[in-house]
């Protein structure tokens, strides 16, 4: 999945010696989850605004069913950028009963490059891997 940080900030740049999840650190990601909130919430609004405009009503059963069929992936987008929003809001509290940076399962540091990459992360990437066979493992 590509990197789900804002397009607007730079990269995280650590000072020597900088304690992991300081306010500075815990300021940026919460800077860059709430913009991404932002571009998700804007994407939903765009996408409600243009289904509504280009409702049209097609005599054609082919038009009518690719109208039919665009309109359902959209709201499959929408619904999986509206199941990330949630996400970024539990983060969001992470951050502010300071568990943010930290593994929920084992409680090892996240680490920030993880966390640039994807800013909900929850998970060590041990953890994470773990996780993964575990489905994988049940899904045979």
């Amino acid at each position: 999945m590509p990197n789900q940080g804002s397009k607007t900030l730079p990269p995280y740049k650590p000072k020597k010696g900088e304690p992991y999840m300081n306010p500075r650190q815990l300021a940026y990601f919460r800077k860059v989850l709430e913009a991404l909130k932002l571009e998700l919430s804007q994407d939903i609004d765009r996408t409600v605004h243009a289904m509504q405009d280009e409702a049209t009503v097609f005599a054609d059963p082919n038009d009518r069913a690719s109208q039919e069929s665009d309109m359902a992936l959209e709201l499959r987008n929408r619904d999986r950028e509206r199941k990330l929003i949630k996400k970024i809001d539990e983060t969001i509290a992470r951050i502010d009963a300071g568990e943010y940076g930290y593994c929920e399962s084992c409680g090892a540091e996240i680490g920030l490059k993880r966390l640039e990459a994807r800013p909900t992360a929850s998970l060590c990437i041990d953890c994470k891997t773990l996780d993964e066979l575990r489905e994988r493992q049940i899904a045979k």
